[in-house]
């Protein structure tokens, strides 16, 4: 391989790393869903609040941190998707703003629209996030309605490369059955961690077993969306690219064919799915142990990571085109030059240091449990 493929492999690991750690931040948005299931009175809800409103910036630093990764990395990808299907990047970008204004504003002085107002933003920021994120994500594997035609480029009259072939604009993809599903399956999952997060963060007895109970029914419903998708994916056509033309095509259980091909993708994403579930039952069937939130966490990154790695590697499109396959996106034809590649990659030595930085925030931001006693306290509520 040489140094421009490996530096395309390089960065295409980078964005899905950084898509694999947005997917385990959602546990905000589930815990903002949850805010009058598990509350049942202003003090627990503001419990709540204060919980997921001390990690609600790591979520939106992480998606704006992806956005500008993609961009950087493989420009085509960005003008095809976020300039094709601006309404559905659009109302995703509504959506984290409402939920930033709401953390910022709801006990705010002069709030004339009242505090109810900015936890119903929150609840939907909570349900449209998860779903429109796994949605768009879902059409690596399901395709997008958009042509290419880099001759375009010499039109000085009208430069545009990438053209959108339907009035939807993106949004068409939450009508698309699998696309849905991986996204419902992304909300619920991203509710089982806040629950998990929920009873390592609060310090409540009450909460605690109604966090453990709801957690029961959550668990099931992540893993019948999760399994249905997952087979289906491990099992459905995919989009294969010819290494000597360039050219896509479609090839069946093409996925099953990138994990057979990388098994350590594979591995991966088996001892993912093991953190997944022994962090659920175990928080389920021991009243004391509170530590879910950690192995959940690692093993949803190690999950989602091979599945997004499996969508640009192994000579596979990242996002076709339904209209034209040969518009098809890949890790190769999409990307930035060698040159910017290349100094890229130095940037990203700052990448540990800044994973140090959110360990110790984090751990310092937890060390201290939330109580009732704290948000009685005006000094210690922040919500």
């Amino acid at each position: 391989m040489d140094t421009y493929a490996l530096l395309q492999h390089y960065w295409w690991f980078v964005v899905s790393l950084l898509a694999s750690l947005l997917v385990f931040l959602l546990f905000v948005q589930g815990g903002q869903t949850l805010l009058f299931t598990i509350g049942k009175d202003k003090i627990q809800q503001k419990m709540l609040m204060n919980s997921t409103g001390r990690k609600w910036e790591f979520t939106f630093t992480t998606l704006v941190t992806f956005g500008g990764a993609f961009f950087a990395s493989f420009p085509l990808f960005y003008s095809t998707s976020f300039g094709g299907a601006y309404w559905l990047w659009m109302l995703i970008l509504v959506c984290f703003i409402i939920q930033a204004v709401s953390y910022e504003y709801q006990s705010k002085k002069g709030n004339f629209i009242g505090k109810r107002a900015y936890q119903v933003f929150l609840i939907i920021n909570g349900v449209m996030a998860p779903i429109l994120l796994g949605s768009a994500v879902g059409m690596f594997f399901t395709g997008a309605d958009f042509i290419v035609n880099k001759d375009h480029f010499m039109d000085l009259s009208m430069p545009i490369i990438s053209t959108w072939t339907n009035p939807w604009h993106g949004l068409e993809c939450v009508f698309h059955f699998w696309n849905i599903c991986l996204g419902i399956a992304i909300f619920f999952l991203a509710r089982v961690q806040a629950l998990l997060y929920f009873i390592n963060n609060i310090n409540d007895t009450e909460m605690t077993i109604r966090c453990r109970k709801q957690l029961i029914i959550e668990m099931v419903l992540f893993l019948i969306f999760f399994l249905v998708y997952l087979v289906h994916w491990v099992f459905s056509e995919g989009f294969a690219v010819n290494p000597e033309t360039g050219a896509v095509y479609m090839e069946p259980y093409k996925y099953l064919h990138n994990l057979i091909d990388m098994p350590y993708l594979l591995i991966i994403m088996v001892i993912g799915i093991i953190g997944v579930v022994y962090a659920m039952f175990r928080t389920i069937f021991s009243k004391t142990w509170r530590k879910g939130i950690w192995f959940s966490g690692f093993g949803t990154v190690f999950t989602v990571l091979p599945i997004l790695l499996c969508a640009g590697w192994n000579n596979t499109a990242f996002y076709p085109s339904l209209e034209n396959l040969q518009s098809s996106l890949t890790i190769q034809n999409s990307s930035s030059s060698e040159f910017t590649l290349k100094v890229m990659a130095y940037v990203t030595i700052l990448v540990p240091i800044v994973l140090i930085y959110i360990f110790f925030a984090w751990r310092a931001l937890d060390r201290h449990k939330i109580s009732e006693e704290d948000v009685e306290n005006e000094n210690n509520q922040a919500y």
